[in-house]
This record gives C-alpha cells, sequence and structure tokens, in this order.
C-alpha cells in the first residue's frame, strides 16, 4: 500500500512539474505578438494564425498521443511531446517568414503540446489516485499549469526585454528541454486489465452514443475560445488603449496566480459537489467578468482586478470535465476520450485567436470577438446544465445512457 502511495504521489509532481513548463511557456506566446510583427512587418493575423494553427494541431492530435499514452504509459508520450515542443521555440526564435512561423510555432509546438499538457498527463494521474481523490488530484496538476503561467510570464518578459525576441525564444527552448527527463521518470502503469474493460472502439461507440458527452465537448469549445482570445490578444488590445506592456504581462501572471486557487478549488469541490453545476456557474461568471471588465473605464488598476477575477476561472474548467469524463466512463481509455473532448477546447482556441487576428486587421479592434465571448459563455452554462455523470450502465440499452 505505501508503495503504491509513493508512485501516486510521484505520477502527481512530476506530472505537474511538465504541466508547468508546458503551459508556463505557452502563456507567454501573447508577449511576442507585437515586437514579431512589427520587426518582421507582418500583421496580427500571421501571428495569430500560427498559434491558431498550433492549438488546432495540439487538438487534433491530442487523442492519437492520449489512446498511445493509455495503452504504452505516459513517459514515451511526454519525451517525445517535450522534443517536439523544444525544436518548435528553437525554429520559432530563427523564423523571418510567415511559413516559418506556421511551422515552428504551428506545427512544432502544437503536436509538443498535445504529448506534454492535460490529456496525457491527467490519464495518468486519474490511474494513480484513487477515485475519491480522482478530481482533486486532477486539479493540483491543473493549478501547476497555472503556477508555471504567474512563475515564467515575468521571466519570459525580462528575456524578451533583454534579449530581444529571438534569443528570448531560443533560451526558452533550452527551458522547454528539461521537459525531456522529466518525462523519462514518469513511468505510469497503463490500467491493469480487468473483466469489464472494453475495446478502443466499443469505448468511441460509447462516447458517441452519448448525449452528455457531445455537450461536454461543445461546453470546452467555448473554454478555448475564451481563454485564448484573452491570452494571446489581451496584451495587444491593452497596447492599442494606451496601457504598457508590462501591464499586459502582469494581467497575464495574475490569471496564473489566482488560478491555481481557481483551479484547485474547483477540484476539491468536485469532489463533493455535481461537476456540471459547477461548470454552468463557471461559464455564466466568466461571461459576468468580461462584461464588466469591458464596461468599466479602462486602467492598469481594473485590468489587474478582471486578471484576478478571469484567474479564478481560467482552468479551474479543467479538473472538473477531464473528472466528468472519468466518472462517466472510467479510466481505462481516459486519457483518448479527454482527448477528443480536449479536441474542441482547441477547435474553440483556433477561433478565438483566428478570428481575434482576422477582425482585428479588417476593422481595427476585437469588439466582435469580446461579444462572441460573452456570447458563448452564457449558451455554455445552459450546456452543462443538462450534463449528468452518472457512470454509464454498459450492457443496457444506449438511450439510457443519454
Amino acid at each position: 500500500m505505501e508503495s503504491v502511495r509513493r508512485h501516486s504521489l510521484m505520477i502527481l509532481v512530476l506530472g505537474s512539474l511538465v504541466v508547468t513548463l508546458a503551459m508556463g511557456l505557452r502563456h507567454g506566446f501573447g508577449l511576442f505578438l507585437e515586437p514579431m510583427s512589427a520587426e518582421l512587418g507582418w500583421g496580427r493575423g500571421v501571428f495569430a494564425f500560427a498559434l491558431a494553427i498550433q492549438n488546432l494541431l495540439w487538438g487534433l492530435s491530442q487523442p492519437f498521443a492520449g489512446a498511445l499514452a493509455d495503452r504504452f504509459g505516459a513517459a514515451r508520450v511526454v519525451v517525445t511531446g517535450g522534443a517536439l515542443y523544444a525544436l518548435g521555440l528553437l525554429f520559432m526564435g530563427l523564423s523571418e517568414s510567415a511559413l516559418g512561423m506556421t511551422l515552428s510555432a504551428g506545427v512544432l509546438i502544437g503536436l509538443g503540446l498535445s504529448g506534454t499538457t492535460f490529456s496525457v498527463v491527467l490519464g495518468a494521474v486519474g490511474r494513480a489516485v484513487a477515485p475519491k481523490k480522482r478530481s482533486m488530484a486532477m486539479g493540483i496538476v491543473s493549478a501547476a499549469g497555472s503556477f508555471g503561467q504567474f512563475a515564467m510570464l515575468p521571466g519570459t518578459l525580462g528575456l524578451l526585454e533583454w534579449l530581444g525576441w529571438s534569443a528570448a525564444l531560443l533560451a526558452m527552448a533550452a527551458i522547454g528541454a528539461l521537459m525531456l527527463p522529466l518525462g523519462l521518470m514518469l513511468r505510469d502503469r497503463p490500467s491493469p486489465k480487468a473483466a469489464s474493460d472494453i475495446s478502443l472502439g466499443a469505448a468511441l461507440n460509447e462516447a458517441a452514443n452519448h448525449r452528455g458527452f457531445w455537450l461536454l465537448c461543445l461546453g470546452f469549445f467555448v473554454c478555448g475560445f475564451q481563454v485564448v482570445f484573452i491570452g494571446v490578444h489581451l496584451p495587444g488590445y491593452l497596447y492599442d488603449n494606451g496601457i504598457a506592456v508590462q501591464v499586459g504581462s502582469t494581467t497575464l501572471a495574475l490569471i496564473g496566480l489566482f488560478n491555481i486557487a481557481g483551479t484547485y478549488t474547483a477540484g476539491w469541490l468536485g469532489d463533493r459537489h455535481a461537476k456540471p453545476r459547477l461548470l454552468s456557474g463557471i461559464y455564466l461568471a466568466r461571461a459576468a467578468v468580461i462584461i464588466l471588465f469591458l464596461m468599466a473605464p479602462l486602467s492598469p488598476a481594473n485590468t489587474y482586478i478582471f486578471g484576478i477575477a478571469m484567474g479564478l476561472l481560467w482552468l479551474s474548467t479543467v479538473p472538473l470535465t477531464n473528472g466528468i469524463v472519468a466518472s462517466v466512463f472510467g479510466v481505462q481509455h481516459l486519457s483518448m476520450l479527454g482527448g477528443i473532448v480536449f479536441l474542441f477546447h482547441q477547435l474553440g482556441s483556433f477561433m478565438g485567436v483566428w478570428l481575434g487576428g482576422l477582425l482585428y486587421d479588417l476593422h481595427g479592434d476585437y469588439d466582435v470577438v469580446w461579444k462572441l465571448a460573452i456570447l458563448l459563455g452564457v449558451v455554455a452554462a445552459a450546456l452543462h446544465w443538462w450534463i449528468s455523470e452518472a457512470p454509464v450502465a454498459r450492457g443496457v440499452p444506449r438511450e439510457a445512457k443519454a
């Protein structure tokens, strides 16, 4: 029993460190939008398109990365993803063309993120801990991603100001390479065979015929739209309105700091209350926070308040969403099914970051995308209200599962 406890703790710590690095590095990309676009003569659409491709490929490859982790364990997947991530940062720092930016920041980093972030790591954690502690453990790992955002954003800004954007990205590539040794040590154990196990095809069919699964996917689309639009375009939005770039980086850091509390609390609450109801409240609160931010006079103080409020709601959806997948379908195919849900998150991310850049280049502002973020938040709150987290009853008619 003691060895099982030590193994669970080791998976939790190593997984948290991997997610800290992967998410911490990623959340600094918005700081590079203005300097790279200005120096290389791009419109913001070039940078935004590359990050949109990143989010899209991250989502498209996530179910496959998750399926590999479910079958062979997370270690190999994390090492491969970490290598692609570091190479992407390296070539991003050397990019001088739109194609180079798309291949590095878009393709390589997008594929790298699929092997080093939530679906793969949370699948390993979900298999390693007891069911009654699963939601809280997932909250801890999700909070680690927020800690990475808080801890690494000031360092990213410091590298950018000290070295310039190119050398700063090369330094970030060296930091990203630390995920390789961490991945090698992440020896999670795929779920042992049991009489109740179902095949991969059966699991996919089961999810495809479950109404709540699709509602969860649609809700996570909204999450991706909101957080990636804000994470990438908020510094530019503030800069356009005469707010110093340091305010943008500090706000993103505050989002990361307060999201540590938000995600841990969401995981803790998810073990005690209905996860779908909690998610409805989170999405409704996001919409309200965005409305208040846009209505209030734009100032550094109000921007910091916005960062704190959004931080409490930022990644708090992750442990609850993955917790519902585990509760309904079990942990045997958790990384793969979580990866499919996350695909929809990344489709939303693609739309949020791409529309932000496209509509900015067309109209010179972000007004339409802010309004879409509010409307989608209300829709997501309604969708989650109808989700049940009751385990599927295998061997009974499909309509009973919906």
